[in-house]
């Protein structure tokens, strides 16, 4: 099979889609649709996302060093495309979407009841890198619906029913092909 050399561009897939919510000092909550985020570290558990500098919610996480990740699933991608295409600057997004805010076990930042999984995050870094500032998280508390564990309290990813984005789309991710080190056995 033959490839084409293209000019870089960020390529990547599939990427998490997940709402990023914070809070100004004056108590104002906002949202915004993020796919641009990975896990980070493991111990102290951290994640990675990068958020361009003219967003309204990059000043918000800068200067109050908190944010939560809420993972959506495929019946939240009416709410998730609004809050990617609406600013928090000129719009209440939860008002807008029906979205319920829901208070934190240990940031300021609500989390998203709707969410089935959401992580309280505390910034420990900010790397500029260009179009964008890379802003690392510790997690330090994870909410996760009690209907998405399983026997052993883990997740259930299957009944997640999480959205993946590619290039400017929005996909549902499949069936569960193996378990890691399927080839081990």
């Amino acid at each position: 099979m033959s490839k084409r050399l293209q000019k870089p561009f960020p390529v990547l897939y599939p990427a998490p889609l997940v709402l990023v919510t914070c809070v100004d000092e004056q108590g104002k909550p906002n949202i915004i649709t993020l796919a641009w985020l990975g896990t980070a570290a493991a111990k102290p558990p951290q994640v990675a996302l990068a958020i361009r500098p003219s967003r309204y919610s990059h000043a918000i996480i800068g200067r109050t060093k908190e944010f939560a990740i809420n993972i959506p699933n495929k019946d939240l991608l009416p709410a998730v495309d609004q809050c990617g295409h609406v600013s928090g600057a000129r719009a209440d997004k939860f008002a807008q979407t029906g979205l319920t805010p829901k208070p934190a076990a240990q940031i300021r930042a609500p989390l998203i009841a709707e969410c089935p999984v959401n992580l309280e995050c505390r910034l420990s870094q900010t790397v500029p890198l260009g179009s964008h500032d890379l802003f690392i998280g510790e997690i330090v508390a994870v909410h996760v619906d009690e209907e998405l564990l399983d026997e052993h309290g883990s997740i259930d990813y299957g009944k997640a029913q999480a959205v993946a984005y590619l290039g400017n789309e929005y996909w549902s991710l499949g069936e569960r092909l193996k378990t890691s080190g399927f080839t081990l056995k």
